[in-house]
């Protein structure tokens, strides 16, 4: 009797998956967990690529521990960062800590896993882009005009407590012009520029990094209407004192052109 009632369910079990590879149901593909980030070392955001979903509605959890503990844990927050995403808020971040995560996928056909992600929050730190960019074209008496810009860090950074040290850099151009001049700002968030085209209309954009992590994306950019007359002095300077800097065009082909003293070289 129990032969065949086990026969019959085997029976049954192979009858339903049969049906379902007709129809094209299959368990789901691999999922990839792709980036991560942190704005501000305080919070974190993990995206994963979904596989296939076999035909059929698919659930996809993650889930995570610390090294050096066993207890697991899932995602405490699958809405904040979007669509197949995970956001770790202050309570759940820690410094100085692997995070080994790993995504599940599972529908009425099975379940796949991603491979294991081994993060540490430290090294994924990429800001928000600086805010409220400011230009304006300053026309001193006694001194050549030159251009003037402004911004403020990103809201999301604390600066004062000096847990976050920012760097930033400036680019801009011509509105037609396909290539970009590069300033690196150091920490400041005042700038002037000396060299620039009498009538043309220049694209202005700021970006910042950590000390330790990445460049945030360019802030969007702002337009400024250089005078006509005169060309603007030769050259660039801090508003502040910084006493090195690098000025550099980078054209759309990836080709870095640098200026010295008195040529300009092109590196292919």
């Amino acid at each position: 009797m129990k032969e065949n009632v086990a026969s019959a369910t085997v029976f049954t079990l192979l009858l339903f998956l049969n049906t379902c590879l007709l129809n094209g149901q299959l368990p789901p593909g691999k999922p990839e967990i792709f980036k991560c980030r942190s704005p501000n070392k305080e919070t974190f955001t993990c995206w994963w690529k979904p596989g296939t979903d076999g035909g059929l509605p698919t659930n996809y959890s993650l889930t995570y521990h610390r090294e050096g503990e066993t207890l697991m844990h899932e995602c405490p927050d699958y809405i904040t960062g979007g669509p197949n995403s995970c956001h770790f808020g202050k309570q759940y971040t820690s410094m100085w800590r692997t995070y080994i995560m790993m995504v599940n996928a599972t529908n009425q056909m099975g379940s796949s896993f991603s491979d294991e992600l081994y993060v540490d929050v430290t090294y994924i730190v990429q800001p928000d882009p600086p805010l409220e960019l400011a230009v304006e074209v300053k026309q001193p008496e006694d001194r050549k005009p030159y251009l003037w810009i402004k911004w403020s860090p990103p809201t999301l950074i604390d600066l004062k407590t000096g847990w976050f040290t920012l760097l930033y850099e400036i680019r801009l151009k011509p509105e037609k012009a396909a290539e970009w001049e590069i300033h690196f700002a150091g920490q400041q968030t005042e700038f002037k520029i000396l060299s620039l085209h009498p009538g043309q209309k220049y694209l202005v954009q700021v970006r910042c990094k950590p000390d330790h992590g990445y460049w945030s994306a360019w802030s969007p950019a702002t337009f400024i209407q250089i005078p006509s007359g005169d060309p603007l002095m030769l050259g660039a300077s801090h508003y502040k004192n910084l006493k090195s800097y690098s000025p550099r065009k980078i054209s759309s082909q990836g080709r870095l052109a640098v200026f010295t003293k008195a040529t300009l070289t092109t590196v292919q």
